[in-house]
């Protein structure tokens, strides 16, 4: 059986999340597990799942309303313990400090483009593979 790594996405738009989806595909590079998704379109339900524990990856939208993804990253950041490697998309370039602010260990642009994001995520899974080893 392949190992698995969870990724939670969180966005209150549907197709943000599947823009997520496709551009990860099974897995976004060869070297990291195979990817199952959790989807949350709320705040409380990020919270929620990070209680449960086994979330490897958070990608979250920094676009989502009525709570911006920088700002649930900031909260879980201060809140969740062991909270795991955050990858925020943002607007626009110009939105980079505050994914800093955030203190999110990546960030890329919306809309999603497959090679940035897959890159990003797949260095994320890696290090939080690194972690946990």
């Amino acid at each position: 059986m392949q190992p698995t790594a969870t990724v939670l996405v969180y966005s209150d738009d549907s197709n943000t999340r599947e823009q997520v989806r496709l551009a990860t595909g099974r897995r976004p590079a060869p070297d990291v597990p195979v990817v199952e998704f959790v989807e949350c379109a709320t705040p409380a339900a990020v919270v929620r799942e990070l209680d449960k524990g086994g979330i490897d990856v958070c990608v979250l939208d920094g676009e989502a309303v009525p709570m911006g993804g920088m700002g649930v990253c900031r909260q879980i950041k201060d809140e969740v313990f062991n909270c795991p490697p955050v990858l925020v998309l943002m607007g626009r370039p110009q939105d980079a400090w505050l994914a800093t602010w955030s203190r999110a260990e990546a960030a890329v642009t919306l809309p999603v483009e497959p090679v940035e994001f897959a890159g990003a995520l797949a260095a994320l899974l890696r290090t939080k593979r690194l972690q946990s080893a």
